[in-house]
């Protein structure tokens, strides 16, 4: 398996994946148009071409045949080009001495305060693929990346993740909060807001506190929670350094997760290394490895051990990452300490 940039020769492969995302992916919609743009920017980023503000690093996961089964994405920064919203979940008060009443009311409060971050987004792996270190291997791809370039990207790195919803994309929040001011399905907003159709979230959300209160108990209950599916994503994250600071999506309520980028375990941890290629050996440790391209990027995972500055893979390892033995490569263990193997 290798992450790599995305190429126009995957559109068709692209389109299979984000028919079978379902909701709440917001970044990957199922618009054969707005991918195809999506991808021909891509290219375009890679080669260098657009600014912070218009970024989209868009990598797919390839097996050895050849066949796309995942993707992910970077975007260089959120909210330079068009408003970005999320909810800041903080604290309202009450009290009365004379009633011998006290009350503290979660209060969600519309915001932008994550603009000009970059954002890991757009994660997907194909179900058949959800086995061994793919997952990690397609998620912390983008950490390494980012280690190698970053220039490229802010200093801090957010992440928006799914939110609790029903096999049929049913959001109790959605259905307690943003039906009453959109009159839609969430799916369809989440579908709009995906397409680049966000104007109406500007037009239609309330600008005022909103009190937690008020919401049915469902969705209080899903304030700042993932999606059962998206618990692994949350964990990988938080084991790399990612936390919950308050804000929520707007649509569902789950959490973005931040961290700053030069203490991303990843970024912080990875090293630039020789490549030797040889046998590892019995105790080889699983390491994410980046042959240093931009435009020509290969990541990968694959046991590996560390030598007197140089990083031995095995063959195959370095045919997947287009290097010979004496280049360079950035790598780092692909598992935290604290992280299940």
């Amino acid at each position: 398996m290798i992450v790599r940039p995305v190429r126009s020769s995957d559109l068709p492969a692209l389109i299979d994946l984000a028919r079978s995302t379902g909701t709440g992916l917001t970044t990957l919609p199922a618009n054969e148009e707005r991918l195809t743009h999506r991808v021909g920017w891509a290219e375009k980023t890679f080669r260098g071409d657009a600014g912070r503000g218009d970024a989209d690093y868009l990598f797919v996961l390839e097996n050895d045949e050849g066949r796309v089964v995942g993707i992910s994405a970077i975007a260089g920064a959120v909210g330079l080009r068009e408003p970005w919203y999320n909810f800041r979940v903080g604290l309202t008060v009450s009290a009365s001495q004379e009633l011998n009443i006290y009350r503290e009311i979660p209060t969600l409060f519309l915001a932008n305060d994550l603009t000009g971050n970059s954002e890991l987004c757009s994660l997907f792996l194909h179900a058949d693929y959800r086995t061994g270190l793919n997952g990690r291997m397609l998620a912390k791809a983008r950490l390494l990346f980012i280690a190698e370039f970053p220039q490229l990207f802010g200093n801090k790195i957010i992440a928006e993740m799914r939110g609790v919803s029903n096999d049929a994309g049913r959001s109790p929040f959605w259905e307690s909060l943003g039906r009453h001011f959109f009159k839609m399905e969430f799916s369809q907003a989440d579908y709009l807001t995906g397409v680049g159709n966000k104007a109406f979230i500007a037009e239609l959300m309330p600008k005022f506190p909103l009190y937690s209160c008020f919401l049915s108990e469902d969705a209080r209950n899903v304030i700042g929670k993932v999606h059962p599916d998206t618990e692994p994503a949350l964990s990988m994250l938080k084991s790399e350094g990612f936390s919950y600071q308050g804000y929520v999506d707007i649509f569902d309520a789950g959490p973005a997760v931040e961290c700053e980028t030069s203490k991303i375990r990843a970024v912080r941890d990875s090293e630039a290394l020789v490549l030797a290629i040889g046998t590892p050996g019995d105790d080889a440790t699983p390491f994410l490895i980046h042959n240093r391209k931009r435009d020509d990027c290969r990541i990968t995972a694959a046991p590996a051990r560390l030598a007197a500055g140089t990083l031995v893979v095995d063959p195959l390892t370095a045919k997947r990452l287009q290097l010979i033995a004496g280049d360079q490569v950035r790598a780092v263990p692909l598992s935290a300490a604290r992280e299940s193997k």
